[in-house]
């Protein structure tokens, strides 16, 4: 298990890597969630899906999308290096991480 902090102006993320498993905590409405239950631009659906842009479930298929993508890394690192690489992209600033049984690190 991989834990991550990101932060986005005064909000503070936390992403969870669990295997083939990616899970977000908001410490502001202390809860956590899969992707399923995030709330999705449809905008950024179709920025990265353009073929998704006419089709009423898009949510379903970027969600699956996502979820097969997650299943082709290898490790927790290849996940969290992902998400913080499309975290970024979003305008988070990765803080730090840490593995199971190990001190937090600061990203590189």
């Amino acid at each position: 298990m991989i834990r991550a902090v990101f932060r986005l102006g005064g909000d503070i993320q936390e992403v969870v890597v669990r295997g083939k498993e990616l899970l977000f905590y908001d410490n502001n409405s202390r809860m956590m969630t899969t992707i399923d239950g995030l709330k999705l631009s449809r905008e950024g659906c179709i920025k990265e899906f353009p073929d998704l842009k006419e089709d009423k479930e898009w949510r379903r298929k970027a969600i699956e999308r996502f979820k097969e993508k997650l299943k082709s890394f290898k490790s927790e690192m290849e996940i969290l290096n992902y998400a913080k690489k499309e975290l970024e992209n979003s305008g988070y600033k990765p803080l730090f991480y840490q593995r199971a049984g190990f001190r937090p690190k600061k990203f590189k």
